[in-house]
């Protein structure tokens, strides 16, 4: 499936998943509750996604000082910042996976696996490796 296809049918499921969930959780707890715990865990959530952000960017900045390029700590920057668009959409799902991806230990295994998985960890292929491999020689043509 195309990248546009996946995009649209999440447009399309994830609110008709929120729906369901919230009614679900209003039908036992009460409207008025549940406006409030998808109120309170959007607040939560942007507490926490500032803590983990601050975190984050330290070790962007301790990567820099070292002289290594932050290469993880960006891409777990930019997992904090789907899970900040997560918490901020209103529903339990959505909050969860947000949640997830605050835990500093899963993000990492995230980020990780991501970059396994994607070519650009280092060895043939990977743009994190040291570069081209250059071997070093003389050589005389034989054509003169």
């Amino acid at each position: 499936m195309n990248p546009l296809g996946v995009l649209f049918l999440l447009f399309l499921l994830v609110p008709l998943v929120e729906i369901y969930f919230l009614i679900q959780v209003g039908s036992l707890i009460g409207a008025l509750p549940t406006v409030f715990l998808v109120v309170f865990t959007a607040v939560l959530g942007a507490l926490l996604l500032r803590q983990q952000g601050w975190s984050t960017w330290q070790r962007v900045q301790a990567s820099l000082e070292h002289g290594r390029l932050p290469a993880e700590e960006m891409l777990e920057g930019l997992v904090l910042l789907v899970a900040g668009a997560l918490l901020l959409t209103p529903g339990f799902v959505t909050d969860a996976i947000g949640f997830a991806c605050l835990v500093p230990s899963l993000r990492r295994a995230l980020v990780r696996w991501f970059i396994r998985h994607s070519g650009m960890g280092p060895g043939p292929g990977g743009g994190a490796g040291p570069g081209p491999r250059i071997i070093e020689g003389e050589y005389r043509r034989e054509d003169d």
